[in-house]
């Protein structure tokens, strides 16, 4: 392929273009919508982190507060109180690359002092005033997310509304100093949008190819694919998930965040090598 491109972290670079990469989701928190309470332990966390990487993941993605509708807000103390002692576990052992999911820039810089490496914000930057240049001071990379309030979900346009809110976080965190390859963006399905939006969404996904920064999707368990296939029980939602990776892949999204590493990393693997084999 002749779209070659490289996600630049301090740690090493990941080549994109082409495959598409899975990010594991590992969520120490007792309260998140799909696997809240599993990884608590740190133990039992590490150990599945440990299962991600070899089932194919190229990043972990760690969350410390659930972002679910409805969610119970925890204090800067004690959400890093849940990543940071895992992330120093863990740092020493791979060579995966880690993620801090959080939009308070304390956490970030917090995680990013453990050995984090990309700092995933669910509000692009744009809720903390600190976030763009805690990531920009520690070299980061960050995942830039687009995000507005459940109220404001079905107002307007919505490709037109996650065009302009991810072009004016990236103008913010390039502004602080993040390097231009240094940022991915994430359309935000679930977050302050309708059942329809979502789908909407999905349909055009290589429309915001043009943004000209690298793509990540999260559909992964997701009250969407609940409504469509009418399955009550997160975990009964791998089979929607694995149709929207392929997706998204033939879309040319570059990070698929996903729960259920193996089966993805799997089902990536087979739509990279049709699509993509030279």
């Amino acid at each position: 392929m002749s779209d070659l491109r490289t996600f630049f972290t301090n740690r090493r670079s990941l080549f994109l273009g082409r495959n598409s990469h899975i990010v594991g989701i590992l969520n120490l928190t007792p309260d998140s919508f799909s696997d809240g309470g599993d990884y608590v332990d740190i133990k039992a966390a590490s150990l599945h982190a440990h299962q991600m990487v070899q089932s194919g993941a190229s990043i972990i993605d760690i969350g410390g507060e659930s972002t679910r509708p409805g969610y119970d807000p925890v204090t800067v103390e004690e959400e890093i109180h849940r990543v940071v002692p895992f992330i120093k576990k863990i740092r020493p052992y791979t060579q995966a690359l880690l993620s801090i999911d959080t939009s308070k820039s304390d956490v970030a810089d917090a995680a990013l002092k453990a050995g984090a490496d990309i700092v995933n914000d669910v509000w692009g930057a744009q809720r903390d005033p600190n976030m763009a240049a805690v990531i920009a001071s520690h070299g980061a990379a960050c995942i830039l997310m687009h995000n507005r309030p459940p109220e404001q979900a079905g107002c307007g346009k919505v490709m037109q509304s996650v065009r302009s809110f991810l072009m004016t976080s990236t103008k913010l965190v390039r502004q602080a100093g993040v390097r231009q390859d240094s940022i991915a963006l994430d359309p935000g399905l679930g977050f302050g949008k309708t059942y329809e939006e979502n789908w909407e969404i999905m349909r055009q996904l290589s429309d915001l190819k043009d943004l000209g920064y690298p793509i990540l999707i999260g559909a992964s368990r997701k009250s969407m694919l609940a409504k469509l296939l009418d399955r009550e029980s997160p975990k009964s939602r791998l089979s929607g998930t694995l149709a929207t990776t392929a997706l998204a892949i033939q879309s040319g999204v570059d990070f698929i965040r996903v729960h259920d590493v193996l089966e993805n990393a799997d089902c990536a693997a087979v739509i990279n090598h049709c699509l993509r084999y030279e």
